[in-house]
């Protein structure tokens, strides 16, 4: 059985970055962009030179004393030196937020404009910056120039490579005010901080329900246009989610690397061990509202919920008996195919259903667990104790 990481940190779809972390993270390459605009003051200084005479080679350089870096003139000096101070001179009236540059305030109006004024010629989206569009052509190309040298990984942006790095050195910078939980993206951060504040944005147009960030919603999509993307190379068996494939996988390699500490018993993913645990714990956190019985999963809880509403949407091509499980309608076909997988290695004795198999062990054991509270009279069935319980009742044993 496949479960379903619902709110995963694990969810991983391809980073693009918004325009509010290109604000902060590319500001020094950006400056070639302000060096250029600043043809204004490099002319003035030019006119000072005709004036009085000097060559342009005695003109000043204007050196960073903080990166040695050479500006053209005193000016783009000046300005590059908010990048240190952390000035912000240039803010947005709409929303209060600052910037170091003028073009950078220019871009983020965009955002509240609307305006996309960069488009991909091939697919048709439309980008508020041109950096953005130029990256996004990249997806067209395939071109993945920036390789990771500890793993192989390559990427389009040289940003993603810097930000994957994190996995390998586990630097985690934006932490959670609320809980302390750090990520290595920001973007994750922010998609976090929602949980807190139960912000749910993203909506699905055709049954309603909400999600914190968009990839969700996208995968959510999924259950409503049938799409699965993910196909196992083995048998072609297709899924909606990458993590359930690789779950799946496992099937095949026949690889369990999660072991209950208590009972030894392996699964192949996390998830299934944690729900594993609670027959240790006892922990049934999943409770039906008409009848107060509580389950480990919360799969078993939709099934036993069919029981009340009188749901058997499973029915046998055969005999036409309907179920509430499919697992049951599996086992009740066994019954036409005459297969019976389950055996017992003390008397070869078969049987289609392996609980049943597990009673008929207690025999061999001489173990009867199911026992009367009127009379104290044990059995090894639980259906064999039904039967006997009618004795008390007075209820006719056969009608």
């Amino acid at each position: 059985m496949a479960f379903i990481k619902e709110e995963s940190e694990d969810f991983r779809i391809e980073e693009v970055f918004s325009l509010k972390q290109e604000e902060t993270e590319e500001q020094t390459d950006f400056m070639e962009q302000i060096e250029e605009s600043e043809e204004l003051s490099e002319g003035e200084e030019k006119n000072h030179h005709v004036q009085t005479g000097e060559k342009s080679f005695t003109r000043a350089k204007y050196s960073c004393p903080q990166t040695g870096k050479t500006l053209p003139n005193k000016k783009s000096l000046k300005l590059h030196m908010r990048v240190h101070g952390g000035e912000k001179m240039h803010t947005c009236d709409q929303c209060g937020k600052s910037f170091t540059w003028k073009e950078h305030l220019k871009d983020h109006i965009k955002i509240h404009t609307g305006e996309k004024p960069h488009t991909c010629d091939k697919c048709g989206k439309s980008f508020t910056l041109k950096e953005n569009l130029n990256r996004h052509k990249k997806m067209h190309t395939g071109e993945k120039p920036h390789t990771c040298d500890q793993c192989g990984k390559s990427f389009a942006y040289n940003q993603n490579l810097k930000i994957h790095m994190r996995i390998h050195t586990g630097e985690k910078p934006h932490t959670c005010d609320h809980c302390g939980k750090s990520f290595t993206r920001k973007y994750s951060l922010n998609e976090h901080t929602k949980i807190h504040t139960g912000e749910k944005p993203h909506t699905c147009d055709q049954c309603g329900k909400s999600f914190v960030c968009n990839g969700k919603l996208k995968i959510h999509m999924r259950i409503h246009t049938g799409e699965k993307p993910h196909t196992c190379d083995q048998c072609g068996k297709s899924f909606s989610l990458k993590d359930n494939l690789n779950r799946h996988i496992k099937i095949h390699t026949g690889e369990k690397p999660h072991t209950c500490d208590q009972c030894g018993n392996s699964f192949t993913c996390n998830r299934s061990l944690k729900i594993h645990m609670r027959i240790h714990s006892g922990e049934k956190p999943h409770t039906c509202d008409q009848c107060g019985k509580s389950f480990t999963r919360k799969d078993r809880l939709n099934e036993h919920t069919k029981i009340h509403s009188g749901e058997k949407p499973h029915t046998c091509d055969q005999c036409g008996k309907s179920f509430t499980r499919k697992e049951h309608l599996n086992e009740h076909t066994k019954i036409h195919t005459g297969e019976k997988p389950h055996t017992c290695d003390q008397c070869g004795k078969s049987f289609t259903r392996k609980d049943h198999l597990n009673e008929h062990i207690t025999i061999h054991l001489g173990e009867k667990p199911h026992t009367c509270d009127q009379c104290g009279k044990s059995f090894t069935r639980k259906e064999n104790l039904k039967i006997h319980m009618k004795t008390h009742t007075g209820e006719k044993l056969y009608s």
